[in-house]
Order: C-alpha cells, then structure tokens, then sequence
C-alpha cells in the first residue's frame, strides 16, 4: 500500500510560482537554523598533506551529450564545478563530525565567478546560476557509499529525465542538491579520519575518500527489483532498491544491507524491453 501511495503522490501537479517561492523561503530559513544553531559538528578544516590511505575513487565524464541539450551547459558546468571543487577539496572529516555539501560551497553566486548551467526543474530543465553542481554531490554520494561513512541526509532525483546512457552506476545511486534545503551530509561515527579529495579536467571528475588508517572493509553496490510500471494517469514510474554488500578484505561477505528506495517519474517513452535489465557497477 506504501509503494502504491508513493506512485501516486508522483502524479504530476501544478504549483503555483508563489507557492514555490514561499517553500523554497520556508526550507532555506530552517537550514539556516540547523546550521548555525543546531548541535551538530560540522568539518570545516582542510589538510593540504593526503592522508595515507585511499579508501575507494571514482571518476565520472564532464561532457555528455543529451537529446536536444546544448552542449555550452556541459561546458559552463565544468566552470561551476572547479569553483565548488576548491570549497571541497581536500577537507577533512574528524570522528563525531559531519560533512555538509552547501555549508562548505556555500550560495552559488555570479559575484563568486558561477554561470548559468542546466539545472533540473519539475521534470525538465532550465538554466541557472551554479547549475550542474550535482554531478559532484553524486559523485561524492557514490563514493561515499563504498566507506564505512554514514550518509545523514540524501535526496533523489523525483523525475528520471534523460535516458541511460552508458549508464556503468545504478539508477538511483546519485544525490541531488538544491541550495541550501537539500543537502548532502555525510556523518563521521568511526575512530579513523577521513579526507575528500578531488580532481576535474575538460574530460573527467574525479575524486576519492582518503583515510589515516588502512582500509578494513570492502563494499559492493548493487540494485534490485528494478522495474518500469505504466500507472493509469498515464505516466511511466521507474523503481528500484539500493542495496549494499560489506565484506573484508579477505572476500568474506560480512552484511547485506538496505540503503534506499528510489521512484521517479519518467519523463520520456521507454524501451520497456531495455530499461527493465539491471544495471550493476
């Protein structure tokens, strides 16, 4: 009965631009609140000296071509992402304390050197100043997945825009960010400290978890029950669960464990036959 609720609670709805404008108010203010306020610790120190050991990496294209997307978003995205990259890069993640994707970046501005880039809105897209930073908040989310770090706060992708392409990551697996209300942090509950390093070219983002301490675990990502279903309003939802296998460093399967549930509106025809295989990293 919950997964029937939740696909219809998807059925697209017209809001109104006040309505819009007074929640994104409402959430921005309460962030503030949480940040300034609250009683959590948040990282804030960067350490230039890479700590010893790398924990897992992962790199992703800057430059991909969408059906009917100009390609300057691609490059104006990669503008973006270096000024956010030097907010990011090289901080450090001390035991009891969490990491916030905008708290670090902070409000993408033009007067901080930002640019209009392609932005996902209601199912489809539109240009924005600072757009296309969520490739890194995926990026990190991903790799954040396969350490024993513990992911506080995430949000999906409510709409499945574009079509796989060379999909090698499940659908699902990524993190959006809006600023401020949707936030990725990222808690720290272990004995080790652990450190972001990042990288971008005109070719790649990349990047990689660093730790003081040798690695004693290895994760495996995987979806399952994937599945594409047309709902009787007339729409397409695409679902899957998120799942993650723990083992140790001699191979030994240690736990099996649920991490999410993913629903999202499809915003064009599928391929029923191909959308419906699973894809595993």
């Amino acid at each position: 009965m919950k997964n029937v609720n939740e696909k219809l609670a998807m059925r697209p709805k017209a809001r109104s631009r006040l309505r819009i404008f007074l929640g994104k108010k409402y959430y921005t203010y309460r962030r503030y609140l949480d940040w300034y306020f609250g009683s959590k610790k948040y990282a804030k120190t960067k350490e230039e000296n890479l700590l010893p050991y790398v924990y897992f990496s992962h790199s992703t294209p800057t430059l991909r071509k969408l059906r009917n997307v100009d390609m300057w978003y691609q490059y104006n995205k990669i503008i973006n992402l270096n000024i956010a990259l030097k907010r990011l890069n090289n901080i450090i993640i001390k035991p009891g304390e969490t990491f916030s994707y905008w708290r670090l970046i902070g409000k993408p501005t033009r007067r901080k050197g930002y640019v209009e880039g392609m932005a996902l809105f209601y199912g489809g897209y539109k240009a924005e100043v600072g757009g296309g930073l969520c490739q890194l908040s995926n990026l990190i989310y991903w790799m954040t997945l396969h350490t024993p770090l513990t992911v506080t706060e995430r949000y999906r992708h409510s709409y499945d825009v574009f079509p796989d392409s060379n999909r090698t990551q499940p659908f699902g697996s990524g993190a959006t960010c809006v600023y401020n209300y949707r936030d990725l942090q990222i808690y720290n509950g272990t004995n080790e400290t652990y450190q972001l390093h990042l990288a971008l070219t005109q070719e790649e983002l990349a990047g990689e978890w660093r730790t003081d301490k040798e690695p004693c675990f290895k994760y495996e990502v995987y979806e399952k029950e994937h599945s594409i279903s047309h709902e009787f309003w007339g729409g397409y939802i695409r679902h899957n669960v998120i799942c993650r296998r723990c083992y140790d460093m001699d191979g030994n399967l240690l736990d099996d464990e649920f991490i999410t549930e993913n629903n999202a509106l499809m915003m064009y025809q599928p391929f029923l036959e191909e959308c419906a295989s699973t894809h595993i990293l």
